[in-house]
């Protein structure tokens, strides 16, 4: 899929921990991008347009993260993801997270309408196919780390090729 994302890359020790879930589990998840959270490109707001300007963005994007105080979350267990094959670790959709969603798609970006409703996550397994054996293991799994989400990162993404950071927008609030 071809557009601008805002994500949110985890950090420190619990990305490590994910990220070497992703790489037992879907490797080729691991070797596209680090464990993150897609704020606004899949649910809640679909991807911005590939044309729009940096300009827009930093003027749309750069006041609502400095408004807004880093964000402290914890991942709930592992989850299939619409009764697909996807196996995610949720976040809480309401409270901070919510708000700070609701800002992004109301600060003025444009953005593809979106498949699903508002639903944070982490990806753990994305590409393969998921047996008993190894959808047990992976759901069994438990995040109890706690990570805070510092900074907004945006990324524009025109697949076969490697996604381009265009810029970073810290939460200074």
């Amino acid at each position: 899929m071809s557009g601008i994302f805002l994500i949110a890359e985890l950090d420190g020790a619990i990305g490590e921990r994910i990220h070497a879930i992703q790489e037992r589990f879907d490797p080729k998840l691991a070797a596209e991008s680090p464990p993150h959270v897609t704020l606004i490109g899949s649910s809640g707001a679909g991807p911005i347009p590939v044309e729009t300007s940096i300009e827009l963005l930093r003027s749309a994007i750069e006041p609502v993260a400095a408004a807004t105080p880093p964000l402290t979350l914890k991942f709930g267990p592992p989850m299939r993801f619409l009764q697909r094959e996807i196996v995610v670790l949720p976040l809480d959709p309401h409270g901070p997270l919510r708000a700070l969603h609701q800002r992004l798609k109301e600060s003025g970006i444009p953005y593809a309408p979106a498949r699903w409703p508002f639903t944070p996550h982490c990806t753990l397994s994305f590409y393969p196919t998921l047996s008993r054996e190894t959808l047990k293991p992976l759901l069994a799994l438990r995040e109890s780390g706690i990570w805070t989400l510092r900074t907004l990162r945006v990324y524009l993404t025109r697949e076969p090729q490697p996604p381009t950071l265009l810029f970073d927008a810290p939460l200074l609030g």
